[in-house]
């Protein structure tokens, strides 16, 4: 099974990568003097610090500015605080898609990963309070698991259980963050969550799920639930489909998930002729690594659930008839 491996995010390695995405003309302002609190000398009695992602300034006598002068937003100090800033913002973004990839591969991940990047805020945002389990040997034990609230060399992994209580998974060399729909117990899960006002970083307990009907047509290769929605223009479905993270391809909005170690992917037809026609949807379909059709039976359930959840979403922005729909 696939393992998990993230670098270290120290402080250390932040303020490395952000100076180094400073222009080369600008590297002098790397010379700054970093006074107390973080606030940089920025020349003429004035000081610059970020303010979470606001440049914030102060005069000589250390008063704090309600806007920053021209002059300095222009200095090599602030531009080099707004380096920092970019790349701060572009680092939270690819450790919420790490984690976001964890969750959706249900990947285990080694405790000494989690020990490496606790520390780090852009890491701890998206880990916090995400559903855990215990993965000895890379296989989820759903006995024991929590509300991830933090990890230390010697006590282990520390979880909020389903029953509320605190603990620590001493054993656990990994631990797996499931897709919600293979998580036992789900709606208990979801109902702690709001006894204790718990909010997730990543799209978990609150992602919209969907498990595969017990009952299906022997054979059976695709969902019909979402066909012949209507778009005045396939342009419209195209933008609706990007604009919620999906791939078009070939007449197709598509999904890729990985599960059992192969790709299954979701295709849901949304038209292929020209971007100003008027387009129907079509039925929802997976196919495997080797474009074969997969009956719906033997569809994962992560699979079937990324699927029809992509389907339904597309389908919610078709045009509806006044007269059908009174």
């Amino acid at each position: 099974m696939a393992r998990v491996t993230a670098k270290k995010k120290t402080k250390k390695v932040v303020a490395k990568k952000a100076v180094a995405k400073v222009p080369a003309a600008r590297k002098e302002s790397a010379k700054k003097p970093v006074l107390q609190g973080g606030w940089i000398d920025a020349g003429k009695g004035y000081a610059v610090t970020l303010d979470g992602d606001k440049l914030v300034a102060r005069n000589a006598k250390g008063q704090k500015l309600g806007s920053v002068p021209k002059e300095i937003k222009d200095s090599d100090a602030a531009e080099q605080l707004g380096a920092l800033k970019d790349w701060l913002v572009q680092h939270a973004r690819e450790c919420a898609a790490t984690v976001d990839s964890w969750m959706l591969r249900s990947l285990p991940v080694p405790r000494a990963t989690l020990q490496q990047v606790w520390d780090d805020p852009a890491w701890r945002a998206p880990l916090e309070n995400a559903v855990v389990f215990a993965a000895p040997g890379g296989v989820p034990d759903y006995r024991r698991g929590g509300f991830f609230r933090g990890v230390d060399a010697k006590k282990g992994v520390g979880v909020v259980d389903v029953d509320g209580e605190t603990t620590w998974l001493l054993d656990a060399d990994q631990i797996v963050i499931p897709h919600p729909i293979l998580i036992p117990e789900l709606d208990a899960w979801r109902e702690l969550a709001t006894q204790l006002a718990i909010a997730q970083g990543i799209q978990q307990l609150l992602r919209e799920t969907h498990a595969r009907p017990g009952a299906l047509e022997p054979g059976a290769t695709s969902v019909t639930a979402y066909s012949d929605g209507k778009f005045t223009m396939l342009m419209a479905a195209i933008g609706k489909t990007r604009s919620l993270g999906y791939r078009v391809r070939g007449g197709y909005a598509a999904c890729a998930v990985w599960e059992g170690g192969a790709v299954t992917e979701a295709r849901y037809w949304i038209g292929a002729d020209s971007p100003d026609s008027e387009t129907y949807t079509g039925d929802l379909s997976w196919v495997d690594g080797r474009e074969r059709l997969i009956k719906l039976a033997d569809v994962g359930p992560v699979a079937y659930s990324e699927g029809v959840r992509m389907a339904s979403a597309i389908y919610a922005a078709r045009v509806v008839d006044k007269e059908a729909a009174s």
